[in-house]
């Protein structure tokens, strides 16, 4: 697919990665709706970018609140060909922990977040998409998702990061087929250890701790590096059905 003249929804666009991946596709020629519900944030790119984005506050775990951001979407820019979702929470919690068992509401806030607000944008983005004149390759639309590595090797403590990363994993494929037979693609980033808002509270030690974990490069993978593989994914219409690690052969330990 063409960036120039697609239009992306954006979860988590405010910031980290899902901002980076904003910037480059109105870079591009694309145009991008921000749904996130940091307001101050979106605005402050929504002016610095110009008509070409428009921000929609969004709660990805609420199907009216989603449902919203991708009719005004319409309303804006007639169309919607490319669904990112790059919202997510990382909380940490031992299952067994030295206060008790990990609270499900913290388990549940993190699925929520992470697994059920992707499914909210993949079908709700996919359903816009059906209506969209096909290319060449009779494509409509693509829908990419953000898991982790801890999908793979989630660490103590990543109880409910890990499992909610997983699901994504878990219905990259079988939402591809389905949806092969509408011409949308569904590709899945696992990302590594990135300069991202969650990060950025740690104590420079931590820091220097989680860079020298990294085989090559050793550092910490920039949200510009993960925007650069939305684009391909974008243009290059045999990635489907797959979750692609992009992480520097970072395999993480157990703690």
């Amino acid at each position: 697919m063409e960036l120039k003249n697609a239009v992306a929804v954006v979860t988590g666009g405010a910031s980290g990665l899902g901002e980076a991946s904003v910037r480059l596709l109105i870079e591009n020629g694309a145009r991008a709706a921000i749904l996130d519900v940091a307001e101050e944030r979106a605005a402050r790119i929504v002016s610095e970018l110009g008509s070409n984005v428009i921000f929609c506050k969004t709660d990805v775990t609420e199907e009216k609140s989603v449902q919203a951001a991708m009719d005004r979407t319409m309303e804006a820019f007639g169309a919607i060909s490319i669904a990112l979702s790059c919202a997510g929470v990382a909380t940490p919690g031992k299952v067994i922990g030295r206060e008790g068992p990990l609270s499900i509401n913290i388990f549940n806030r993190v699925v929520q977040i992470n697994l059920i607000g992707t499914m909210n944008v993949i079908r709700l983005a996919a359903q816009k998409m059906l209506a969209n004149p096909p290319n060449k390759d009779g494509e409509k639309g693509v829908v990419i998702n953000t898991a982790s590595i801890a999908a793979f090797e989630g660490q103590v403590g990543q109880a409910a990061y890990s499992s909610s990363k997983a699901g994504v994993v878990g219905l990259t494929l079988p939402i591809a087929r389905e949806f092969a037979d509408y011409g949308i693609r569904v590709v899945t980033i696992a990302p590594g250890v990135f300069w991202t808002p969650m990060l950025e509270g740690l104590p420079e030690k931590a820091k220097e701790s989680l860079a020298n974990m990294m085989p090559f490069p050793k550092r910490l993978g920039k949200p510009a590096e993960y925007a650069r593989l939305v684009k391909e994914i974008v243009e290059n219409p045999m990635l489907n059905g797959e979750t692609i690690r992009l992480d520097a052969a970072l395999r993480m330990a157990a703690k």
